[in-house]
């Protein structure tokens, strides 16, 4: 088997070969860095942050990863068989792991499935943890519908997954974690106002009787009072979100498997919102108004990632002079040229200091020379999906065929070119 990440590459390879060098090394993290028992995502490669980096697994992250592993069979990068060998592997084990009401934990035992508590109450389901894996494993279906090992796992996981149980009967919010141990406050986390759980909701409408009720998503999601924006920065217009647009990833999460182009619904053309909050986040970065060492047009791209004091969601409005690859190189679908230019600044000017075991490093502060020790699932997997969602639209074909997916879709209102006129 071809090594996925030979070394740094040269300067001045074509855009595809240089595409196809920072895609093989990313999906590295998740071929060759996978926990040996579960296959499954480890959440991240290193960073001192309290727990066993080897035995920790993240429902999401694993969920971005098989998307990615779904690119290096497509590729050829991988061998195929052995790509869906690994995914009925996660799938069985999945199966066998600790669920609340179906729902998986943030993180897990990579050996035992026992859930590992997140925080000190969120030991429980997470929803949108599980809304990211199961799109993957939805994805990982619709890929190989030759294997009746992975569609019986999927689909049994699916069939399980009781999304209803989220809803808090007090006002009908549908709630991020539940915890068997902890009841719900005034304090606990609903899903609502825009941020990279629309997938979430999406799932959760379309699983059939265990599915939530449309109109939670208008009451809950939708009808907070950070959803609807349509303020101008930078002479960009942004339909939804938080000031600024907030971190990229935003943009990213539920447009890995979800095709954004040509999505609307009654509040958003959702081609346009991942654009504009795309453009924004570059334009703070050019204008560079906290005056950072080393930003500009070729580096650029705020979200959340590891930062010197740990971990932090970078973005206009929380910009720390620190710059995550994936959040522009995961821009390529939406501004192409933006993207490409500082992806080859990345590995061309800095690749010295940027290129790692799995490619790019996580992060990096090119005031201070700072580079994150560790690569984390969550970010790795983004620079896969997406540069090949933009090069052949690949996971995006295969989520928004799935039946779950398109059921969703419908049920909330929204219509896209790749669904049946109401």
């Amino acid at each position: 088997m071809a090594v996925l990440n030979p070394g740094r590459p040269p300067k001045g390879l074509s855009d595809d070969a240089l595409l196809d060098a920072v895609s093989r090394a990313a999906l590295a993290y998740f071929w060759d860095h996978a926990h040996p028992v579960s296959g499954m995502a480890r959440e991240r490669s290193a960073g001192a942050f309290g727990y066993d980096v080897a035995r920790v697994v993240t429902a999401g992250g694993t969920g971005f990863g098989v998307m990615a592993l779904l690119v290096g069979a497509a590729r050829e990068w991988l061998p195929r068989a052995a790509v869906a060998d690994r995914i009925a592997r996660i799938a069985g084990f999945l199966a066998r792991a600790q669920r609340h009401q179906g729902i998986f934990a943030h993180f897990m035992d990579g050996e035992s499935g026992a859930t590992i508590p997140f925080s000190p109450k969120d030991d429980g389901g997470d929803l949108p943890e599980t809304a990211f894996l199961l799109a993957g494993l939805l994805a990982a279906r619709e890929a190989f519908p030759e294997r009746a090992d992975i569609a019986d796992a999927v689909n049994l996981l699916w069939r399980e997954a009781r999304w209803s149980a989220h809803v808090r009967q007090s006002d009908g919010m549908l709630m991020w974690h539940r915890s068997a141990t902890h009841p719900w406050t005034p304090t606990s986390l609903p899903i609502r106002g825009w941020n990279e759980c629309l997938i979430t909701y999406v799932l959760a409408a379309g699983a059939g009787e265990r599915a939530i009720a449309p109109e939670i998503y208008h009451r809950c999601w939708a009808g907070a009072d950070q959803f609807i924006n349509g303020a101008t920065y930078y002479d960009i217009r942004l339909p939804l979100g938080p000031e600024m647009g907030g971190p990229l990833f935003l943009a990213h999460y539920s447009f890995l498997g979800l095709d954004p182009r040509g999505l609307v619904d009654r509040y958003a053309d959702y081609g346009e919102e991942v654009r504009a909050h795309a453009a924004i986040n570059r334009a703070h970065c050019v204008a560079n108004p906290h005056g950072h060492a080393g930003y500009g047009p070729a580096c650029w791209g705020l979200t959340a990632s590891d930062s010197p004091d740990g971990y932090a969601a970078h973005s206009p409005t929380n910009d720390l002079g620190v710059i995550t690859p994936t959040a522009a190189v995961a821009s390529l679908p939406y501004l192409p040229q933006a993207a490409m230019m500082a992806l080859r600044h990345f590995v061309d000017e800095r690749g010295e200091a940027l290129w790692g075991p799995f490619g790019l490093v996580d992060a990096f502060h090119p005031g201070t020379g700072w580079v994150a020790p560790g690569t984390l699932a969550i970010d790795q997997a983004p620079i896969v999906v997406m540069i090949e969602n933009h090069r052949t639209g690949l996971v995006w074909d295969l989520l928004m065929r799935a039946p779950e997916v398109r059921d969703g879709l419908i049920r909330l209102g929204f219509a896209s070119p790749r669904l049946p006129l109401a």
